[in-house]
């Protein structure tokens, strides 16, 4: 008899594949697990009865009988997603085709200001699912996108939270809420949600650029998500670029986010206002002026959209420098500033022309996401699946060894 992790491991598997390829058939679901067709199909009509899996009826003909395809059932479990940055928190909680099931909620949260914001974000995540009315039994876990330098093997982010915790943040917050607990880097999760389901799917090398507080980079390379040696690969924001001389939160100056941070946009629109500067923008609280200022600019705001154009001159400069190293079929611009697309594009493709070598940049492709700052939700939703133990094992009688060869 073969172990019934043998055959739990495989009813993940499907379980995955189902989530990030959608409808599939019983032959494409044994092609990418290299199992039998038998083997497949007695793990199929296993889920099907047990209500994790549905079929959803055929395939378009090739010629021959058209297949069966399966699905997963929307309603056998759900996620807890939360994406973080550094001034506010987003969480909802999604079924397995990922559709709302609660209210998503945006909670003020500041990781530089708040010494306990690693509580604060565990009373929340409680909260959020208390309101929500789903049974906790049925969450499969919780995702959390977070900035920073995040070790996802030690569960700990180096940049933000109390570093003097007698267990890993992720262990903590695991205790504190009672649920399976998947912490990553914010801008690794965009990538992630971006090339499973945006416009990066079908590309072996692309860059998503995380344009937000800070400038993040998540790097799909070979078909795969880069993380390099230690996990940390894609700091895109500390390229040396700048020459202003401003002093970066990393302790440097010159990194290329003293440039392109919407933070720091934000920043000096508020001390110009308060210096008489002239313009239809709205005098507002710094964490809200980014969103104000692409509304003013999209409007022909001439401040806003000077403004705007600076950060896209220099994002361009940055990201002649990723051509030129990575030679990428695509990259592909997400988070929040993603919205002020119509601003940034003619000023990143002018930096284009005027540092990349042409030949290396007519082979790249660079658009804007349409999901902006929901791919960092999408994202948190992806990394539980990729990771847990959807299926709940039972006690049924394992396959024969034949069975699950």
């Amino acid at each position: 008899m073969a172990p019934a992790s043998d055959k739990y491991f495989l009813q993940n598997e499907l379980l995955r594949f189902l989530y990030f390829h959608e409808s599939q058939s019983c032959a494409e679901l044994s092609v990418r697990t290299r199992k039998s067709i038998p083997v497949v199909t007695r793990i199929l009509n296993e889920l099907i009865e047990e209500g994790y899996v549905e079929a959803n009826g055929y395939a378009p003909s090739t010629g021959g009988r058209r297949a069966l395809n399966y699905s997963l059932k929307i309603d056998k479990g759900f996620i807890m997603s939360v994406a973080m940055d550094q001034l506010f928190t987003k969480m909802v909680l999604m079924n397995l085709v990922n559709e709302p099931v609660s209210v998503a909620e945006t909670i003020s949260l500041d990781l530089h200001q708040t010494k306990d914001a690693l509580h604060q974000l565990a009373e929340a995540i409680k909260r959020h699912i208390e309101k929500s009315g789903v049974v906790k039994s049925k969450i499969i876990g919780v995702g959390i996108g977070m900035p920073g330098f995040v070790n996802v093997e030690e569960g700990v982010n180096h940049t933000f939270f109390d570093q003097d915790m007698s267990v890993s943040h992720k262990a903590f917050l695991g205790k504190e809420i009672g649920l399976p607990i998947y912490i990553d880097n914010d801008s690794s999760l965009t990538a992630f949600s971006e090339w499973m389901f945006g416009p990066a799917k079908n590309h072996h090398n692309a860059l998503i650029v995380n344009l937000g507080w800070g400038t993040g980079l998540g790097m799909i390379l070979d078909g795969r998500l880069f993380r390099g040696d230690t996990g940390y690969a894609g700091e895109f924001s500390h390229i040396p670029l700048s020459d202003n001389g401003v002093l970066c939160e990393c302790g440097k100056r010159g990194c290329l986010e003293t440039e392109t941070s919407l933070l720091i946009m934000a920043q000096k629109a508020v001390d110009d206002i308060r210096a008489g500067k002239a313009s239809g923008l709205p005098l507002l609280d710094v964490k809200y002026m980014s969103d104000a200022i692409i509304e003013s600019a999209n409007k022909g705001d001439q401040y806003s959209i000077g403004l705007l154009s600076h950060v896209g001159s220099m994002l361009g400069k940055g990201i002649a420098i990723l051509i030129h190293i990575m030679n990428p079929g695509l990259i592909l611009i997400s988070g929040r500033g993603a919205k002020a697309r119509r601003i940034l594009k003619a000023p990143i493709q002018q930096a284009l022309n005027q540092y990349c070598i042409p030949s290396l940049v007519s082979n790249t492709e660079i658009i804007f996401s349409e999901k902006g700052e929901q791919a960092g939700l999408t994202g948190a939703l992806a990394l539980v699946m990729e990771h847990a133990k959807v299926y709940k094992q039972t006690t049924k009688t394992t396959h024969t060894e034949e069975e699950v060869a």
